[in-house]
């Protein structure tokens, strides 16, 4: 099985891309999960959604070729980070990719809310007519790790607890895969 995986923050030390690594070591036996680069998609302009410059169509063409995705987004304002919106924005365009594909939402925090309420922004963004994927329902799988600076070593999530709550998420996304 192949993921891809959409990173939210642009940071070099992320805390959501030491998340994203840990799935992709964690779980190498079930699935293989590869980062796209959305630092390098140009701000939306629907003036080209039908005929996207080159980096856009590479990008969603990785996304349609991919079994599902994993997102892990950092929480800025009380939402989703604006480099993860204008990759949403153009998989929600010409050819949307995203529609009834798998989409497992993760995120880490330093505080104590663990990205929830960006997750629950994220979730209605991808609920939308031209996004439409598969989710894991609400309401026991949504992966928040608070207090992240607690909950990692060397670039891995390491707390026992969340990591055995993790496996369980993941193992219902696979089986949603």
């Amino acid at each position: 099985m192949e993921l891809i995986g959409l990173l939210g923050s642009l940071r070099k030390d992320s805390y959501n891309q030491a998340l994203l690594n840990t799935v992709a070591d964690r779980y190498k036996s079930s699935f293989t999960l590869s980062i796209a680069d959305i630092s390098t998609l140009p701000f939306f302009n629907q003036d080209e959604e039908n005929s996207p410059p080159p980096v856009v169509e590479a990008f969603k063409q990785r996304i349609a070729q991919a079994d599902g995705v994993v997102i892990a987004t950092p929480e800025y304002n009380w939402s989703v980070p604006g480099v993860l919106k204008n990759a949403l924005d153009w998989m929600s365009r010409g050819q949307k990719v995203l529609v009834g594909k798998p989409v497992l939402v993760v995120g880490a925090s330093t505080g104590m809310m663990g990205t929830l309420r960006a997750q629950l922004h994220l979730r209605e963004v991808l609920s939308s007519p031209g996004l439409s994927c598969r989710m894991l329902p609400p309401g026991g799988n949504e992966v928040l790790v608070t207090f992240s600076q607690d909950k990692f070593e060397n670039g891995q999530l390491t707390d026992a607890p969340t990591l055995a709550f993790l496996d369980d998420v993941v193992r219902k996304f696979i089986a949603l895969v």
